[in-house]
């Protein structure tokens, strides 16, 4: 063999050797970090609309129903509110037409038994969060009453999710 063809030889394994001594790796963590703190909220849609439809004398229970959307964090306890609309009061709700009323209830079971109002404990409907969107039912009566004059009669309801 050739002493040139050697010497490289032993020339290119040699600059081998010292670039693959050169290479090195050094290795660290790096720490990731999210905190998750109970919290819920009530989707961005608004409510379903409780509509009782359109009637005529109201001489039997009218009933409906109506869907909230509330998305907590798994397993964060909360109670969801409904305060009284325009009348103020959760046991003696009205839909309204200027100044004539139509009562109504609103229930937080299907029997329509559990009046849903907005003091925690007493009468609001507590759960516990599932990461994701929950849907809860809302149970409306209008009872029968003294039918007021033809019209559209109408109410707002805070939704409180407290958590």
């Amino acid at each position: 063999m050739n002493v040139k063809l050697s010497g490289a030889i032993a020339l290119a394994a040699l600059g081998f050797a010292l670039a693959t001594a050169q290479a090195a790796t050094v290795t660290n963590t790096m720490p990731v970090k999210i905190t998750i703190q109970n919290a819920c909220n009530v989707t961005t849609t608004a409510p379903t609309t409780l509509d009782f439809g359109t009637q005529g004398p109201l001489v039997a229970n009218i009933d409906q129903t109506s869907t909230i959307t509330v998305t907590c964090t798994n397993l964060a306890p909360y109670n969801i509110g409904l305060n009284g609309g325009v009348s103020g009061s959760v046991t003696a709700r009205t839909m309204m037409n200027g100044t004539t009323p139509v009562n109504y209830a609103l229930y937080r079971d299907s029997a329509r038994t559990l009046n849903w109002g907005n003091t925690v404990g007493t009468d609001t409907l507590a759960g516990s969060g599932n990461g994701t969107a929950q849907s809860v039912t809302v149970y409306g009566r209008v009872p029968p009453q003294t039918t007021p004059a033809a019209g559209v009669y109408t109410d707002n309801v805070t939704v409180t999710v407290t958590y």
